[in-house]
């Protein structure tokens, strides 16, 4: 992979902007703000999602999904689980298990179509349905890239503590999803402790608890509940965090993640489905095929936690993708990833359920081809009706990557989005028409001076923090400094001056106490 110093022509230039913080290095540095950005907000999609298929097209993916579960067969490699399928007269036959269509749809109708999660902050609550959109960080990469070391290295506490800064000072971010890059210096067994201490520590939002295992699962339940100071029965009353688990494709789910959504169904907490099919790879080389594929194996798990829990909230989740097939490897926001996330959009609506999509690339590093498949994902989020954007800032490698710079560029992304969907856009009062407007400026007549746009010019359009909107010569003057570089200042700069959201002391002690026992007791196994 080409050095990250490379992406700009003139390396002297970025290493000096880059120790000179520019303006918004100095606004920190006295205190105010690092960016102007839009305010906290659940934002709402008031666009008629793209269907691309016809009434018969989802008939057919439908059928295609429940003759799977009734002719083929989902292999449940859980003992509990597969207990449960037979007691609910499903077709046991070692692991693998087969579900009735009317039974399926039975437990479906159980899942709420629009459901609240309340964090420890219970001004940052999010609402999953209906026609509401949230963003979440980047989860789950081994590997860490920031222009400051140009390479991939390995993850480390110290990097994912800053991507969940980032997580919590974007207001376009609205969930914390699992580790932004994974610690690898921090020992697998009490990894969990650590990250979420700091997760529920640096941010108030939403989080998200990995289904690894027993161990894991409790201890990060029992970690939110302290972090909210809430009794067992009020964690347990509604949801305050979420799942999210991918089906081992083809057909089947493991252990340890049916393991630990059945633990977070038996406590009202969410969870999220979402099969990881790659076309021509883990899934049939159609689109039609290898959605048909992904709706099988999420409804079959969604069923069983309607069964052990009628009304659990529950998300349907769509990673279908292609693979480059000259190499193998995964490619995202191409144009069959964007219509596989219509079609199953298209799906969750025949179903009933919110809908769970992705801001994914196979970029290696915060360039062009970064941000076109990235905002290819999103948009197609935009399109499907999703509710839920895991990833919506920071991937990189597929999801091997984490990057601070792609973070911050994606939030340009997310901010543009959510300014689209502000009514404001498209309003047509008779102020907005602006037939006065147009006739004092008449035909020969400019808009700059008159009172209307003095009235409005300051919020009339969406100002970017990352964008430089300038002509070349004046971007030229001003030192040429390239989109990621200016990533970087914004990054470094929020770091510098972040502050925690307040805490209370005694919960925040009592979390410290936990995580110490747990610490002592070992933690959690690594071997499943």
């Amino acid at each position: 992979m080409a050095d990250a110093q490379d992406i700009t022509p003139d390396k002297t230039q970025r290493r000096a902007a880059s120790r000179s913080g520019g303006r918004a290095g100095h606004a920190a540095r006295r205190g105010h703000a690092v960016i102007e950005q839009m305010p906290w907000r659940l934002p709402v999609n008031h666009d008629r999602p793209t269907e691309p298929m016809p009434p018969e097209g989802v008939e057919a993916i439908h059928n295609g999904a429940m003759r799977i579960l009734e002719d083929i067969g989902i292999e449940f490699l859980n003992e509990e689980a597969i207990a449960l399928f037979r007691q609910a007269g499903c077709t046991v036959n070692g692991t693998n298990v087969r579900m009735g269509r009317d039974w399926v749809m039975e437990m479906l109708s159980h899942a709420p179509a629009q459901f609240d999660i309340t964090p420890r902050n219970p001004d940052r609550k999010i609402t999953l349905g209906g026609k509401h959109i949230l963003f979440g960080n980047v989860s789950s990469p081994p590997n860490y890239h920031d222009l400051e070391i140009g390479r991939k290295v390995a993850g480390t506490r110290a990097q994912c503590q800053n991507l969940l800064k980032l997580t919590q000072y974007f207001n376009c971010i609205h969930f914390a999803g699992g580790y932004p890059v994974e610690p690898v210096d921090v020992h697998a067994s009490v990894r969990h402790l650590d990250v979420l201490f700091d997760k529920l520590t640096i941010c108030d939002k939403v989080v998200h608890a990995y289904s690894l295992g027993r161990e894991r699962v409790e201890d990060v339940m029992e970690m939110v509940r302290i972090a909210g100071g809430l009794t067992h029965d009020e964690f347990d009353a509604r949801p305050h965090m979420y799942t999210n688990i991918n089906s081992t494709s083809p057909l089947k789910h493991d252990q340890p993640m049916i393991d630990g959504c059945l633990r977070l169904a038996r406590r009202g907490q969410a969870i999220v489905v979402t099969p990881f099919t790659l076309a021509g790879a883990m899934a049939p080389v159609t689109m039609a095929g290898a959605v048909t594929l992904s709706v099988a194996e999420a409804l079959s798990a969604i069923a069983l936690f309607q069964y052990v829990r009628p009304g659990i909230p529950c998300m349907i989740g769509t990673f279908t993708s292609n693979v480059d097939m000259k190499s193998g490897a995964p490619a995202f926001g191409t144009p069959e990833y964007m219509r596989a996330t219509q079609m199953t959009g298209q799906m969750a609506r025949f179903y009933g359920l919110p809908m769970r999509a992705s801001g994914v690339c196979a970029a290696n590093v915060p360039d062009g081809q970064a941000m076109w498949e990235t905002s290819n994902s999103l948009w197609s989020a935009v399109q499907s009706g999703t509710h839920m954007v895991y990833h919506a800032a920071g991937w990189l490698e597929g999801g091997l990557i984490a990057s601070p710079e792609k973070f911050v560029m994606d939030c340009e992304v997310l901010q543009m989005i959510q300014r689209y969907m502000e009514p404001a856009v498209w309003a047509t009062t008779p102020d907005d028409i602006a037939i006065d407007a147009i006739r004092e400026v008449g035909p020969s007549g400019h808009y700059f001076g008159i009172q209307h746009t003095q009235d409005r010019y300051q919020t009339a359009f969406y100002q970017p923090f990352v964008s430089d909107w300038r002509n070349y010569e004046a971007w030229e003057a001003a030192g040429s400094v390239w989109t990621p570089e200016r990533a970087h200042r914004v990054f470094k700069d929020i770091i510098a001056g972040f502050e925690e959201p307040p805490m209370d002391m005694a919960r925040r002690e009592e979390l410290a106490d936990f995580v110490a026992r747990r610490k002592s007791e070992g933690g959690a196994p690594t071997d499943f």
